[in-house]
């Protein structure tokens, strides 16, 4: 797997309330709290497996 480099910016589109724990965990890992709320994150294999967990629940607007 290649070295990632950069950043990557996520949205969070639907809120917490029916959410596992553990989800909830993670959005807030990833620094949201609030619906539409807006990261730039650094682009780590560690960030993306996280999104990959509640893909549903966040929305990926830019890699750079």
């Amino acid at each position: 797997m290649a070295a990632s480099n950069g950043t990557i910016t996520i949205r969070l589109k639907r809120g917490t309330i029916a959410c596992p724990p553990k989800q909830r965990a993670t959005i807030a890992g990833l620094g949201l709290k609030k619906r539409e709320q807006v990261r730039t994150l650094e682009n780590t294999p560690a960030v993306r497996g996280m999104i990959k967990k509640v893909l549903h629940l966040v929305e990926v607007v830019s890699e750079n």
